[in-house]
C-alpha cells in the first residue's frame, strides 16, 4: 500500500547554492535553471535560492552599472519561465520606477513573477556596506504591471499560498533584526518562512546563525529555510560558505556542510500538520496582535506525491537519539521530579516518604527519586520506608530483585503480605474468580496499607504510575491510580527505561547498577494473576500491546494533532522492519479505545511534576471530557 504524506500534513522543499558566475546574470540564470530542474525532480514544491544569486552578493559597485541591471532582469524572465509546477524564490536586485534600488526577492510560478518582497534591513557596519546601493523596502509597497513580466506586488507584506501551505520571506538582515519581518509574516499565516541570505562566515557565527534560524522558527511556530550564498562569491575581504539550513518550531532538521566550490542543494520535508497544531495549542501566538496591509497570493498547487518522508520520524520521540543530550535531560529530568517531591514534603512537614517496590521499572525510578529528594532536603536515608506487599501474583524474581535493592540503597525493606486481606475481602464478596475483581482487590489492598501506614508515619505516599499507563488507562482506578504526589506521572514508559539505565551507568555503584539491570531485564507485568511455579503469569505488552507503539501514538496524538489515518503512516515508517502495518493497526485501536475509554482515570489524578512537553495532567495539559465518543476514530481505523 502507498501512503502520500502530502495527505498527513507533509510538504516538500528545497534550498539550493549554485555555482556563481560572478556579475553574470546570463550563467546564473543557467545554473538557477539546472537547480530548478533537480529540486523539481525530487518532488520539491518550492525552491530557494541565496541572495542576490542572479548577480551575485559581492558585486559592489556593478550594482549601479545599468548593463547589470537589464541583464538581471532579462535572466529573471528567463528563469521565471520554466517556474511552472515549481515556486522558486530567487534573489535578485530591482529597480523601481522611481530609480530606487532593492535588494529583493523575486517569487516565480506559473511562468511569471507573482511578486516580490524587498529587503527591510540593509548592514552597514563591519565589513557590510549595503546601503552605499540599496534602499529599505520596508516601506514600499507598489503594484507592478508590465506586459512581459504580468501584474505583482512589490511588498514585504505579503504571503504566498502555495494550496497546501503558506509561506513568507525575509532576507538575511532582517533575520538578525530587532523586529524580523518574519514575525509579522508569521502573524499574518506564513507557516514557512524563507530566507535568501549572503551571511559571511566567521569563527563561531554558523553556530549562532544555527541558533538564530532553530529560535527563529520556535518562537514563530513556523518552518525556516535559509540559504546562503556560496564561496564563488568574491573572497576580497571576506568568504561565503554556503550554509542551507532548515528548523522547524525549534528543531533542527537539516545543517549543510559548507565550503563547496560545486551547486549543492538540500531537499527536506516539512510537517506543517505540526506546525498548525502547535499554533492552535499555543494562546500567546492565537491572541497576538495580526500585522495589517498583508495580502495573500494564491500560487498554483505543485509538487508530486510524497511516498517516502525526506527525514527521520523517530520511533522513540520522547528519547533524544543523542547519548550526550540525553545524558543532559536524564539528569533534568532525575532533577525536577526530586525538586517537586522535595517541596511538597516540605509543604506537607512529612518526615516520611512511604513506597511500595514491586521490582519493576516504575517503581524503580520513584525509589532513585526519593532517595535524591532526600539528599535535596538533607534529610537522612532512613526516612525512606519502602514496602513490598506481596500477593497472589508476585514472582519469585521481582521480590528478590526487591530485597536487592532496598538492601544496596541501605534501605530497610518492610514486607507485608496481603494474601490473607485479599482472601478475607474476596470471601466477604463471595467472589472466587480470577478475574478483573480478583485483580482489583490487590491493588486496593496495597492502596489501602500505603496510606494508613503513610498516616501512621507521618509521612506521604509517592506514587509509582507512568505516563503510558495513564493514557491507556493501565491503573487500577482509586488504587495504583491514587498517592500524595506522583513523581512519574509524565514520564512514558519508553523514557523509563532510558532514565533508569542512565541512573545505573552514572549515578550507582556497582551493585546497586546490577540490581538496576537485573529489573530493566524483567517483563513488564502487573503481577496481579497468580504465578506459575514462582514465575511471572502476566506480561503486560501481551495484552495491551508494544509501549513502544503506545508512546509513539500518544505523541502524535498530543504533540502533533494526528488523527488515525497519519498516526498509522507515521508508525509505519518509523517502525519499518519493527512492526508491519496490519500490527500496528492492530495496536493503534488498542490505543485509541482505551484512549478514550479510561479519561476518567485521568480527571482524577493526584498532583505529579511535568516533566517534558506531554502531561496528561487534568489541571495542565490535557482536559478531555469522560464520555467523549470514540466511534468514528474506530471506524476510521477499520477503513484504513
Amino acid at each position: 500500500m502507498t501512503t502520500d504524506f502530502r495527505q498527513h500534513g507533509f510538504i516538500r522543499v528545497a534550498a539550493v547554492v549554485p555555482v556563481l558566475a560572478l556579475g553574470d546574470p546570463e550563467a546564473n540564470a543557467r545554473e538557477l535553471v539546472a537547480g530548478i530542474e533537480a529540486a523539481r525532480a525530487q518532488g520539491a514544491e518550492v525552491v530557494v535560492f541565496p541572495e542576490l544569486a542572479l548577480t551575485g552578493y559581492s558585486c559592489e559597485d556593478l550594482f549601479h552599472w545599468e548593463p547589470l541591471l537589464t541583464a538581471a532582469r532579462a535572466a529573471l524572465m528567463s528563469v521565471a519561465e520554466v517556474c511552472k509546477g515549481i515556486t522558486t524564490i530567487v534573489g535578485t536586485p530591482w529597480k523601481l520606477d522611481d530609480g530606487r534600488l532593492l535588494n529583493a526577492a523575486a517569487v516565480l510560478g506559473g511562468g511569471q513573477i507573482r511578486g516580490i518582497v524587498p529587503k527591510s534591513f540593509h548592514p552597514n557596519y563591519g565589513e557590510f556596506y549595503e546601503q552605499r546601493w540599496f534602499v529599505s523596502g520596508a516601506d514600499v509597497d507598489e503594484t507592478c504591471t508590465d506586459d512581459v513580466l504580468g501584474t505583482f506586488r512589490i511588498s514585504r507584506r505579503q504571503t504566498f499560498d502555495q494550496g497546501t501551505f503558506r509561506f513568507g520571506i525575509e532576507i538575511c538582515e532582517d533575520l538578525w533584526s530587532p523586529s524580523p519581518p518574519s514575525t509579522d509574516a508569521a502573524l499574518a499565516g506564513a507557516e514557512v518562512i524563507f530566507n535568501p541570505s549572503a551571511s559571511n562566515e566567521l569563527i563561531g557565527k554558523a553556530e549562532y546563525r544555527r541558533d538564530l534560524v532553530r529560535m527563529t522558527s520556535a518562537r514563530t511556530f513556523s518552518a525556516y529555510v535559509y540559504a546562503g550564498s556560496g564561496p564563488m562569491e568574491s573572497t576580497k575581504d571576506v568568504v561565503f560558505g554556503g550554509h542551507l539550513l532548515v528548523a522547524e518550531n525549534g528543531s533542527t532538521l537539516l545543517d549543510s556542510p559548507r565550503f563547496n566550490f560545486v551547486t549543492h542543494n538540500a531537499v527536506i520535508d516539512i510537517d506543517v500538520q505540526r506546525l498548525r497544531h502547535e499554533r492552535l495549542q499555543n494562546m500567546t501566538f492565537a491572541q497576538a496582535t495580526r500585522p495589517t496591509g498583508f495580502t495573500r497570493v494564491k500560487l498554483s498547487k505543485s509538487g508530486h506525491p510524497i511516498d517516502r518522508l525526506n527525514r527521520a520520524i523517530p520511533a522513540y520521540p520522547f528519547v533524544p537519539n543523542d547519548p550526550d543530550q540525553f545524558a543532559r535531560r536524564a539528569e533534568e529530568i532525575i532533577a525536577i521530579q526530586s525538586t517537586g517531591l522535595a517541596r511538597r514534603v516540605l509543604a506537607s512537614r512529612a518526615k516520611t516518604l512511604v513506597i511500595g517496590l514491586s521490582g519493576g521499572l516504575d517503581s524503580t525510578l520513584a525509589f532513585l527519586v526519593c532517595l535524591e529528594s532526600l539528599k535535596r532536603l538533607n534529610m537522612p536515608a532512613e526516612a525512606l520506608h519502602a514496602l513490598t506487599l506481596p500477593g497472589p501474583g508476585t514472582s519469585d524474581h521481582t521480590f528478590e530483585s526487591v530485597l536487592q535493592l532496598a538492601s544496596c540503597s541501605g534501605i530497610a525493606v518492610k514486607e507485608i503480605p496481603i494474601h490473607a486481606a485479599v482472601e478475607d475481602h474476596l470471601a466477604a464478596l463471595s467472589h472466587t474468580a480470577h478475574d478483573v475483581v480478583f485483580e482489583n482487590a490487590q491493588a486496593r489492598e496495597r492502596t489501602q496499607i500505603f496510606f494508613n501506614y503513610a498516616n501512621q508515619q507521618n509521612g506521604i505516599v509517592v506514587g509509582t504510575g507512568d505516563l503510558s499507563e495513564l493514557a491507556l488507562g493501565w491503573c487500577t482506578f482509586n488504587a495504583d491510580h491514587m498517592a500524595n504526589y506522583n513523581v512519574n506521572a509524565s514520564v512514558p514508559k519508553t523514557m523509563m527505561t532510558y532514565l533508569v539505565r542512565w541512573y545505573a551507568q552514572h549515578r550507582a555503584d556497582k551493585p546497586t547498577a546490577d540490581v538496576l539491570e537485573r529489573i530493566l531485564a524483567t517483563p513488564i507485568s502487573p503481577e496481579l494473576l497468580p504465578t506459575k511455579n514462582g514465575e511471572i503469569a502476566q506480561k503486560t505488552e501481551d495484552l495491551i500491546g508494544p509501549y513502544a507503539l503506545h508512546d509513539f501514538f500518544l505523541y502524535q496524538l498530543l504533540r502533533t494533532g494526528a488523527g488515525p489515518a497519519r498516526m498509522l503512516a507515521l508508525a509505519t515508517a518509523a517502525f519499518a522492519g519493527t512492526f508491519d502495518r496490519a500490527t500496528i493497526r492492530k495496536w493503534l485501536r488498542v490505543f485509541i479505545q482505551r484512549f478514550f475509554a479510561q479519561q476518567f482515570k485521568r480527571t482524577t489524578l493526584p498532583p505529579g511534576p511535568k516533566v517534558g512537553t506531554v502531561s496528561l495532567s487534568p489541571r495542565g495539559d490535557w482536559r478531555m471530557p469522560d464520555e467523549a465518543v470514540v466511534t468514528h476514530w474506530l471506524a476510521e481505523i477499520d477503513l484504513l
